[in-house]
């Protein structure tokens, strides 16, 4: 699965989107937001901003008219807007921002490097859209086992696939240091890296099971694409992983975060 193929798995509703990723993404907000400085008075972009986990914490932070956001997901773009009223919600992809040059004293972005077919691109126009003295920061989850749910998910998978397109084989910036040069690359500077962790917690793994049938994202996509009988033994493979869990389930995500200054 290449890159593109992969951002294009996002199509999905908003509420198909919320259900599998959503209830770790607005948790990791919280911490995001705090890890790269955003406080009142600042004007914010939310680069990739889906339906708007990062955008609704910029919003009672700051408040809707100092926030704007963009993604290149039609149905992500307008449940956003229909959110938060107020919020400067344009269709538009990390590479190609539809923002003027200097607009913002931060530009985040929120669990999108694995996704942007340009990464280059996409870290220039980032810095581009900050003032001097700006940050520009970004968190994607990480390839190691902190991100229970999907490292349990791919093991499973390339276990019975050796060619299962697993996340540390098609993606970049899941490993340390990775978002670090991608913003070193875009000429920030005070460059900084950390790890963020959250926790979800589901009503049994039927409930987990079920965010991969709605096929949102890499992952999701692979499982729908499988046939019935082969989806079947994923299920049961990935249960295992877990550890056949009954009952409640709470799994961890860890996040690798990074900002820089635009000097």
């Amino acid at each position: 699965m290449d890159l593109v193929v992969g951002a294009r798995t996002f199509a999905g509703t908003a509420d198909a989107y919320d259900a599998f990723m959503g209830r770790y993404s607005r948790p990791l907000a919280l911490q995001f937001a705090d890890f790269a400085g955003v406080a009142a008075g600042q004007r914010v972009l939310d680069v990739g901003c889906g339906p708007g986990a990062l955008t609704g914490e910029l919003v009672r932070r700051l408040g809707a008219g100092q926030v704007a956001a963009c993604d290149p997901s039609p149905p992500f773009v307008a449940t956003c807007r229909d959110r938060y009223p107020g919020v400067d919600v344009r269709a538009g992809a990390a590479e190609q921002l539809p923002f003027d040059d200097g607009s913002f004293d931060v530009a985040l972005s929120q669990l999108v490097l694995h996704f942007v077919t340009d990464p280059t691109a996409a870290g220039i126009g980032m810095s581009r859209a900050v003032r001097p003295g700006g940050t520009v920061a970004s968190c994607v989850w990480s390839f190691d086992e902190e991100m229970e749910m999907l490292r349990a998910f791919w093991d499973a998978a390339v276990s019975l696939d050796h060619d299962a397109p697993e996340e540390r084989r098609v993606m970049r910036f899941g490993r340390p240091g990775e978002i670090s040069q991608w913003l070193s690359e875009a000429s920030l500077v005070d460059i900084t890296e950390t790890a963020l962790t959250v926790t979800s917690t589901y009503a049994g793994f039927d409930e987990l099971w079920d965010g991969f049938l709605a096929g949102i994202g890499p992952a999701g996509s692979y499982c729908m694409g499988l046939s019935p009988e082969h989806r079947e033994t994923l299920r049961v493979a990935m249960h295992q992983r877990l550890g056949e869990p009954v009952g409640s389930i709470t799994l961890s995500a860890g996040a690798l975060a990074a900002r820089g200054v635009r000097h």
